[in-house]
């Protein structure tokens, strides 16, 4: 029989968690990839495709529980300015489970690629319709807006071969207008008005995905790495650097959930380092992707200490 702190605990367990599934998913990734051009062990990128949907099943089994117990506290995640963003989140895991498996178990992935595709599609329409209908704050906005916008450059990553060349583009298009317009507004929030609440700090990694991820996606579409590819690839390089410089504003603060915003763009650099390394064979792109293979791994084994250690402190999943 469930304690009342237990209930409380399920109630307030937020849509946020599948932030670690898309952590998991990108370190996954990165092994696989690093296999396949580093010439890595294989059991490595195994183990974790084993270990990211065991994490998957995880947090769907208790969000939905949360779901048939506390619908009106879904309701108002989902109608919260800010955490709408992190329902994408949801569609993203299955996106990235769909690359996990792409390769060799293209029957898996192709069950989690489209519903996960249709899922996002309506997360895009509904989110923009909420920005629309509803006033927005410019305070409540923040790099996490690029989730179920930019998530659309996701789809065709592991979508070759499942639709049309055409669907895949429409995705990736509404993905590359959407960073230009939202980097925008995130620039002009962050440079002219009050500074992100401290718990959403991480999610400035976020501006390395769009252009690390759509680097990834124009590659697998066109297979072809022309000015307009360099220019993703440098833009992602460029943030990269600049989140590098900016450590100063990361190391001192306090744990959220919010720390697994690291993981993912982190990856997808790593990803598309060692992507442009397989085309170019530079001798510095495969030092770099050494380099960011360990920096995400390192940042996985703290990131997951500490949510383990919050876990069992009891500071997750409370009212805040």
């Amino acid at each position: 029989m469930e304690t009342i702190q237990e209930k409380n605990r399920l109630k307030f367990f937020p849509v946020m968690m599948y932030a670690i599934v898309m952590g998991l998913s990108g370190l996954t990734i990165t092994y696989q990839k690093a296999t396949l051009w580093l010439h890595f062990p294989h059991i490595i990128g195994e183990v974790l495709m084993y270990i990211t949907t065991v994490a998957f099943i995880v947090v769907s089994f208790i969000y939905l529980k949360k779901f048939f117990r506390y619908k009106m506290a879904v309701k108002n995640e989902f109608s919260h300015p800010v955490r709408i963003n992190f329902f994408a989140a949801i569609s993203i895991s299955m996106l990235m489970l769909a690359i996990i498996y792409k390769e060799n178990y293209p029957t898996i992935s192709a069950l989690f690629w489209y519903p996960g595709t249709l899922f996002h599609f309506y997360l895009t329409m509904h989110t923009v319709a909420f920005w629309i209908n509803e006033n927005q704050q410019l305070d409540h906005s923040s790099p996490a807006w690029f989730i179920p916008i930019v998530g659309n450059v996701l789809v065709p990553v592991a979508g070759v071969g499942f639709v049309n060349l055409g669907v895949l583009v429409y995705f990736f298009s509404v993905g590359m207008f959407f960073w230009i317009i939202l980097f925008a507004i995130i620039l002009n929030r962050i440079i002219f008005h009050n500074q992100m609440a401290v718990k959403f700090m991480p999610t400035l990694f976020i501006l390395i995905a769009p252009p690390a991820v759509g680097f990834v996606a124009y590659f697998k579409m066109f297979e072809v790495i022309d000015t307009f590819a360099l220019v993703l690839f440098n833009m992602a390089l460029f943030f990269t650097l600049l989140v590098t410089f900016m450590y100063k504003n990361f190391i001192k603060i306090k744990f959220f959930i919010s720390w697994w915003a690291f993981v993912f763009p982190l990856a997808a650099m790593a990803i598309s380092s060692m992507l442009m390394y397989n085309q170019n064979n530079c001798l510095s792109l495969q030092l770099f992707s050494y380099l960011m293979i360990a920096v995400v791994t390192v940042v996985v084994f703290i990131v997951i200490y500490q949510t383990l250690l919050h876990i069992k402190k009891e500071d997750i999943c409370i009212k805040e």
